[in-house]
């Protein structure tokens, strides 16, 4: 357990280090290995504090400490957790780089974060020193055992008040652009402090828990709760670069996981295989997610041997708030995302800000206590007017709609915000449309989201073509928008129309948008087959 008095990650994870050295911290597969060029096996406490103090002395010899943002694109490597660390322990923030991000996201992310260095891998080296120049930032950026230069004259951020920044984290909004979450120390620590208490079905112990993670790190879940979990009872972390349906349980097996995560595409996949005698032949007690199919939920569960723990969160919200289905019973195959704890309040309202008795309404959460923001996000950096809104009327607002039952159980139903959720990804329709009207055959677009039987949603676009649309020109078009952003926000589905739904202020009518996009989707033109992390 993290206690009380710590401060930082490097300090929880400095006190993890002394009390389980030999301990194995961080476990790499050989199939993982084997993709990214680097050794299999294990790395203890010690071994990984170790190397922590040749990267923060490396870093501090060079002039990087507080007040400095170093941007990270090291995919699911291991060393991201150590980089992590390191700068922690100077004070410094990361910010983590989604590698599925191309040259103009990847401009304004640094334009916006002004980051004095980047580590990445050096294949990506070249492409991040040229957003660098684009975006008008002088930002260094080395592969992980190159030297580090010094950081640019007057680099350093303005300190916030408060705890300090540990990291900035971007997440698809609305606005087309997405955001910085600025994410603090105790931002991480309450994150792993929850998971070692959470209890129930989800309980963990410090007798050497071993938790399996297919999620990338550049997001929450596996860079604050996994990793946090894990230095807060001593366990050791398997993360895969990325989820292998066919050789899953290999890795579990092989991992020897006592608990992993998932996300809603994971057990639908599984579910397609074949029965095996093997089915059943692990160690996990559970696994920790969101969005499982409700018809596959109860089979996966009989069929495999451990609960799926469905569970809510944010990036905006970490573990100030948090709602769980941990304990027993349960509603499985309800999409239930269990009762809200002591630590936390909630509302449910309509869109006039009333309290919706019952009915589906926008989920509004604060942390309970004197601090209604304790374990939240920070701010959204540069960006005082969307934090404000987020906070209206001292709750945050959450986007999500959700209704609650009189016994205190809470239902997903869906998403207020023009966010389509594909995989795991949040992606901005905006944003999508902007890339598209790019186009030279584009005259106008809308996108909205559509069911995928595997993926949750799938990107839908309506084009009006500049000239008559086709195949060809779908296919074309969909080629193109993958050379401009990362491959899962390209339109899986095409459909050509003569015009719009338009409000009398040429707004696009979401609500219609989406009646549209069911009833085209059988006759558009189907791209989900371009939609490769190789593409390019």
């Amino acid at each position: 357990m993290i206690d009380a008095q710590t401060k930082t990650v490097w300090a929880a994870f400095d006190a993890a280090a002394d009390r389980w050295s030999d301990r194995p911290f961080l476990n790499v597969l050989p199939e993982t290995a084997d993709v990214y060029g680097i050794d299999a096996g294990e790395i203890t406490y010690s071994a990984a504090r170790d190397e922590v103090h040749r990267l923060s002395a490396a870093l501090e010899t060079a002039g990087i400490g507080t007040g400095h943002r170093v941007m990270m694109l090291l995919e699911n490597r291991p060393a991201f957790f150590l980089w992590v660390l390191a700068l922690n322990r100077l004070g410094a923030a990361a910010v983590p780089v989604n590698p599925d991000l191309r040259a103009a996201e990847l401009s304004y992310m640094i334009g916006h974060a002004e980051p004095v260095l980047a580590v990445a891998i050096e294949s990506r080296c070249e492409e991040l020193r040229t957003a660098a120049d684009d975006a008008g930032v002088q930002m260094a950026v080395i592969a992980p055992r190159e030297g580090i230069p010094a950081p640019r004259p007057d680099s350093r951020i303005a300190l916030r008040d408060g705890p300090a920044e540990a990291a900035l984290l971007y997440t698809s909004g609305t606005t087309g652009k997405p955001k910085g979450c600025v994410l603090t120390n105790t931002y991480f620590l309450e994150a792993g402090r929850w998971y070692a208490t959470a209890g129930g079905l989800c309980t963990l112990t410090d007798s050497g828990e071993r938790m399996l993670t297919p999620l990338p790190i550049f997001h929450m879940n596996a860079l604050a709760y996994s990793f946090m979990a894990m230095i807060a009872v001593g366990g050791c972390l398997t993360a895969l670069d990325r989820f292998h349906p066919r050789t899953w349980w290999n890795s579990v097996r092989a991992s020897r996981a006592t608990c992993l995560h998932y996300l809603g595409v994971m057990p639908s996949m599984l579910m397609g295989a074949d029965p095996s005698d093997d089915d059943r032949h692990h160690d996990v007690r559970f696994g920790f997610g969101a969005g499982v199919d409700p018809k596959l939920h109860e089979a996966f569960e009989e069929r495999f041997g451990f609960p799926l723990v469905e569970a809510w969160a944010m990036t905006e919200t970490g573990a100030g708030a948090v709602i769980c289905a941990n304990d027993v019973p349960r509603r499985v195959g309800e999409s239930c995302l269990g009762k809200p704890g002591s630590e936390l309040e909630m509302r449910i309202i309509d869109e006039a800000g009333a309290d919706t008795g019952g009915e589906p309404g926008e989920l509004l959460v604060r942390h309970s206590g004197a601090d209604p923001r304790h374990g939240f996000f920070a701010e959204y950096f540069r960006n005082p007017e969307a934090t404000a809104e987020a906070w209206e009327d001292g709750w945050f607002h959450t986007g999500d709609i959700v209704r609650q039952e009189a016994d205190g159980s809470v239902f997903f139903v869906d998403r207020k915000k023009n966010v389509i959720r594909r995989s795991g990804e949040n992606i901005a329709a905006v944003e999508v449309e902007s890339a598209l009207m790019r186009h030279p055959q584009v005259v106008s677009v809308a996108v909205a989201a559509v069911p995928d039987a595997v993926r949750g949603d799938e990107v839908f676009a309506l084009i009006v073509p500049r000239v008559g649309g086709d195949a060809s020109l779908a296919e074309d078009i969909t080629r193109w928008c993958l050379t401009q952003l990362a491959y899962y926000k390209a339109p899986g589905f095409i459909a050509f129309v003569d015009g719009l739904p338009l409000t009398a202020t040429q707004k696009i009518q979401r609500a219609v948008l989406k009646d549209m996009a069911a009833e085209l989707v059988g006759a558009a033109y189907d791209l989900r087959h371009l939609k490769k992390r190789t593409a390019a």
